[in-house]
């Protein structure tokens, strides 16, 4: 049984790699203000990013799914891993040698299975490598990449790897380093064979598929031998740390000028990946043996932010099967918010064979975008049949016509609805207009229980109805709004207990749960109380917000700290910044109502009590009337001064 990460150590790590860095790797972060960045969620698909992160508390939050943690948390999230497999993780970034309770330290018992089949690929890649690099059998692999033009440094650039010809000699090799049989059947890096365990890669040429944080977690092999009766190309099969559907060659390489440039460039293969980069188109990625679609929608748009300068450029091979391809990518067009182009070299040449024949300009000067991907869709389907004919006309209309309707912004539909007309030779223009967006409300009319496009999601910022910030409300009745004024302050003064402790301590400290009147808030603020309060915050920062968290009763409460440690406090038109005078204003007012509504309930009392109320029970509450109406005044006028 694994043994339990000592407790400091699991601080070390949070403290030693930024949350910010991290989350990096896999999402474009830009600047949210206050001291926090913002980008599109990688948790649920949105337009508009409301994921935002805090380096300084070292917290992420989304307003709109309402995920939030710690880097642990999001590293757990976003790869699937443990508690333990994610402090692993990070520890072997950060360098930090881990110590385990209840029995010490055993990385082959010890460590989540992930993490040892990423291990496992690791030292394979390694192992491939090397015998390309130096094995006389790989004489092949060699002379493969060189008559395309790939020395080795670009070998080595790439970590392109040789698996010789023998049945087992990785699987020996692994076993050596303390893997068992199960990992490397788990891994696909072995298949069961007549006697056990076997090589699935043999004799290939290999090439290392890494996710976006840049783990090896799969491999593209290449033929190299005329008695290989395998395919072309063959892949490592789906496994607990591979899904094809949702990796991308080369982006480990390429995120981060993807992200810089807003532009992504898709090709088909392993080379014309190599080929672009060596050429200097550092955005150029490809997909790994399956077809572009939307899980590889989703890995691009985080790195693209979505800005309306953002471009995808897909590049295919001019034959039946690239125009097939185009076709398919296409079909995923609306999911993007970047514009969509097409690439396809005049001779049909792929990346690396145009680099080749005619050099790296080439290939840069193939991918710069000039035929946007709907309109070659379009001609694809237009081509197709006799324009010269009436029936022709129409038959192509009715072909191309729903593809068009499928544009959700209007404006662009409309465009396109009067190239279609251009492209078919009618001149009625309107008509083909018509004709689209009648399909295009008929399209929503058939799926159709509300609008199409969200509000919110275009809208930017926090969702209006904020569902995760709408806590629950009285049975049975609708959900509590967070966002309404009445408790705007409430949520303010929560954010600078958790986020400036050192501004509202020890005052804070004082104010009693039922003093907050929203119950998500109330439930907040006793989680600070059994954290030790916001004085606490100031005596230990780095521990407060864990340990708050961690007092949390429930998941939700949990959620909404971490909410609120994230969230940019508010400053109203005026307020030049977050310092004392702006603290001491939310505690007063926060102060002020509960004292007013304390008021409220003694004066209702003493209406009850009037006429036939005891008259030693009706003078003390008019006592109690009376102090509560003096300190309101005192609060008025003197402000945080009284508290």
């Amino acid at each position: 049984m694994a043994g339990r990460i000592n407790d400091e150590d699991v601080k070390a790590v949070r403290d030693a790699v930024p949350i910010d860095a991290v989350v990096s790797e896999y999402l474009q972060l830009k600047n949210a203000g206050g001291g926090n960045l913002k980008g599109l969620c990688p948790f649920h698909d949105e337009k508009s990013p409301s994921f935002q992160v805090s380096p300084s508390k070292g917290f992420f939050h989304c307003f709109g799914c309402q995920e939030g943690g710690d880097t642990l948390t999001f590293v757990m999230k976003i790869d699937h891993l443990t508690f333990s497999e994610a402090v692993e993780r990070l520890a072997g970034q950060a360098g930090i040698t881990l110590r385990y309770e209840e029995g010490g330290y055993n990385p082959t018992h010890q460590r989540g299975e992930r993490i040892r089949l990423v291990e496992a690929h690791k030292i394979a890649a390694q192992w491939y490598a090397e015998q390309l690099a130096t094995g006389p059998e790989a004489d092949t692999g060699r002379a493969f990449l060189a008559e395309r033009g790939f020395d080795q440094a670009a070998a080595e650039h790439f970590s392109v790897g040789y698996s010789p010809q023998g049945w087992d000699h990785l699987t020996r090799f692994l076993r050596g380093k303390g893997f068992s049989d199960k990992e490397l059947l788990l891994s696909g890096l072995a298949q069961e064979g007549r006697r056990g365990p076997i090589d699935r890669f043999r004799g290939r040429l290999m090439w290392p598929i890494r996710d976006i944080g840049g783990d090896v977690v799969g491999f593209g092999a290449r033929k190299l031998y005329e008695a290989d009766n395998g395919p072309k190309y063959l892949n490592t099969p789906d496994t607990a740390i591979y899904k094809k559907s949702q990796v991308l060659y080369g982006i480990d390489l390429a995120k981060k000028d993807i992200a810089k440039a807003s532009r992504a460039v898709v090709v088909e293969g392993y080379t014309d990946v190599m080929a672009c980069h060596l050429a200097g188109v550092t955005t150029a990625i490809a997909t790994c043996g399956t077809a572009f679609g939307g899980d590889h929608i989703k890995i691009l748009r985080r790195l693209l932010m979505d800005n309306g300068s953002a471009r995808v450029i897909f590049t295919f091979d001019g034959d039946a099967a690239g125009q097939k391809a185009a076709l398919r990518a296409f079909e995923d067009d609306q999911k993007f918010a970047a514009e969509t182009y097409i690439a396809i070299a005049p001779d049909g040449m792929d990346p690396c064979d145009l680099r080749l024949a005619k050099g790296d300009d080439a290939v840069a000067d193939l991918v710069e975008p000039r035929t946007p991907l709907f309109e070659f869709a379009l001609r694809q389907i237009v081509g197709r049949y006799d324009l010269d004919t009436p029936a022709g006309r129409a038959s192509a209309l009715d072909e191309a016509a729903p593809v068009v309707a499928r544009i959700k912004n209007s404006g662009a539909q409309h465009e396109v609805a009067v190239q279609l007309a251009g492209m078919l030779g009618i001149l009625d223009t309107q008509f083909v207009v018509k004709r689209i967006a009648q399909l295009a409300r008929w399209a929503r009319d058939r799926g159709g229980k509300g609008p199409a496009p969200d509000r919110q999601q275009r809208g930017g910022g926090a969702p209006q109805q904020y569902a995760g910030s709408a806590g629950p409300g009285p049975r049975g009745g609708p959900a509590l709004n967070l966002r309404n004024p009445v408790f705007a302050t409430e949520r303010e003064l929560l954010k600078l207990a958790l986020q400036r402790p050192e501004l509202v301590s020890p005052a804070f400290d004082a104010y009693g749960v039922d003093e907050f009147t929203a119950p998500p808030y109330a439930a907040v603020r006793e989680a600070i109380m059994e954290a030790g309060g916001a004085e606490s915050g100031v005596e230990d920062p780095q521990g407060y917000l864990v340990r708050v968290r961690e007092a949390a009763p429930d998941d939700a409460v949990r959620a909404m700290v971490t909410e609120l440690a994230v969230e940019a406090i508010m400053l109203h038109r005026g307020v030049k910044g977050v310092d004392d005078v702006y603290a001491g204003a939310q505690l007063v007012t926060v102060r002020r109502r509960a004292v007013e509504r304390r008021i409220r309930d003694i004066t209702g009392r003493l209406t009850r009590l009037a006429g036939h109320g005891d008259p030693a029970e009706l003078a003390a509450v008019q006592n109690e009337l009376w102090v509560l109406q003096q300190y309101d005044q005192t609060l008025r006028e003197h402000g945080a001064a009284a508290l």
